[in-house]
């Protein structure tokens, strides 16, 4: 079943798309957390988005650009203002199409169902993890924090990947060389301290303070 976010602050507009999509059977969720558009993303992982231009905290174009530094999922903008400007700047933005107030939901639907054809018969999704705002990118390693992405070493990669793979629990030592070692690249005990804290400046750097914690004598944990 395909999924679609739909990220309209209208919540009358927002309520009648959604149930017009699921009564076409797709699996929908409207946005309540416009300031976390990233994260709502994320966690639900929608094979197309609809939004909305004019948001609260950040507009549409924002959202967009911030979606499209790690994934190529369709979007299609939704906006009152539907003169050429807006027009150009929504594709200029990464978006792939573009519907007009006031929707008339049997042509928003025929849009979604020739992106959502054109889109998965030749695949191409960006496989992530996602934890607090900071996106693991599994495909190329690197991590988008805030706007800024850094790019991981190979060992870095793995420990933080097992680590946001297992968030909420303590990961032990024993399991990160393991995990290491079956990739591979053998690493002492010593080596793996060293990779953490090598990993830890890293992040920090792009303003992810105390996101591994150490748990003395069990392992390290991303909460």
């Amino acid at each position: 079943m395909y999924r679609i976010l739909i990220t309209e602050d209208d919540p009358t507009i927002s309520s009648l798309m959604k149930k017009h999509l699921e009564n076409w059977g797709y699996n929908v969720k409207a946005s309540k957390e416009f300031h976390n558009v990233i994260g709502e993303f994320t966690n639900f992982d929608p094979h197309i988005v609809l939004l909305d231009v004019m948001l609260p905290f950040y507009n549409g174009y924002h959202w967009c650009s911030e979606i499209r530094k790690f994934s190529e999922v369709p979007i299609i903008f939704i906006s009152s203002a539907n003169d050429n400007m807006n027009i150009v700047m929504a594709v200029n933005m990464g978006g792939d199409d573009f519907i007009s107030k006031p929707i008339d939901l049997n042509v928003m639907t025929a849009k979604i169902q020739a992106m959502l054809r054109r889109t998965y018969d030749m695949g191409g999704k960006i496989p992530v993890l996602e934890h607090k705002g900071a996106i693991l990118n599994l495909n190329d390693t690197t991590l988008l924090y805030n706007g800024n992405v850094i790019e991981l070493t190979k060992n870095e990669f793995r420990i933080l990947q097992t680590l946001m793979e297992n968030k909420g629990k303590v990961v032990s030592r024993d399991m990160l060389m393991n995990k290491l070692w079956q990739m591979d690249c053998y690493v002492e005990e010593n080596t793996l301290t060293v990779n953490v804290t090598r990993l830890r400046r890293k992040i920090e750097s792009i303003g992810l303070e105390n996101f591994i914690k150490t748990k003395i004598g069990s392992g390290y944990i991303v909460e």
